[in-house]
């Protein structure tokens, strides 16, 4: 019998989490900074999720910043803040990867980390796909005892990375979910499905929300040029959600 689909949504708000529960999701990954690839959310984002959804699997990401995956140690000690804080909140889980600077898994930081989550759910998120061997990584996360690895097997999206993401699945052999990410769309999860063997999943299915302001001074930013407009943002869409499932 087919294992049933799993979907993780990438949520960039509490609101987000309203949207992914109501729509069929089984968990979600909360995060900020979302253009930067995702960051750790604030207490009151995390606290604002979890009253508005008390009932649901939320697992937080722990990245101080963008960027690289190679840690100081002042960060180091932001990430282990972090997750003691979630650890004391009461989440579901936490989402962390670290590399070293020849693009290994930093197994020793990995396993402190690791460590100090521990009961919670632990992800490692697509630092793998920056990793210098996904093969040698996976065994390694395996050994950690991480629940599950997010990737897009090493391209630019999910789609590309089928051929990487199926033999991670089929290496894998149920001692670590594999699940696929980036770029997974309503019209191409099930291709993905077919040709990975991947169960779970990890998409956005957001859609533009428009600011209710009705004074609007379009010539002051808030932020760099790379946003198109103060007044639109992003939110996962229940009904997006839906079609995944």
């Amino acid at each position: 019998m087919k294992q049933k689909r799993i979907i993780e949504i990438c949520a960039n708000s509490a609101q987000s989490c309203i949207e992914a529960q109501a729509g069929g999701a089984a968990r979600v990954e909360l995060c900020a900074g979302i253009p930067e690839g995702g960051t750790t959310p604030s207490y009151g984002e995390i606290r604002a999720a979890q009253k508005a959804v008390p009932d649901f699997d939320i697992n937080v990401i722990i990245r101080p910043r963008g960027g690289d995956f190679l840690y100081t140690q002042t960060e180091i000690d932001s990430m282990l803040f972090d997750i003691d804080l979630c650890q004391k909140l009461g989440v579901h889980g936490v989402v962390f990867g670290c590399l070293t600077a020849s693009g290994d898994i930093d197994v020793p930081l990995m396993k402190r980390l690791k460590e100090a989550a521990d009961s919670l759910s632990v992800t490692c998120h697509r630092a793998f796909d920056v990793c210098r061997d996904p093969f040698a990584a996976l065994e390694e996360l395996i050994a950690l005892g991480i629940d599950r690895v997010l990737t897009s097997g090493q391209q630019s999206d999910a789609v590309k990375g089928i051929p990487l993401i199926a033999q991670l699945v089929s290496r894998a052999a149920g001692r670590i979910i594999v699940m696929p990410g980036c770029g997974v769309r309503e019209n191409n999860i099930a291709q993905i499905e077919a040709e990975t063997g991947a169960v779970e999943f990890h998409t956005s299915a957001r859609s533009v929300i428009s600011s209710k302001m009705q004074y609007r001074n379009i010539n002051v930013p808030m932020g760099s040029s790379a946003v198109i407009s103060e007044f639109e943002t992003v939110q996962t869409d229940r009904r997006k959600v839906a079609l995944y499932l």
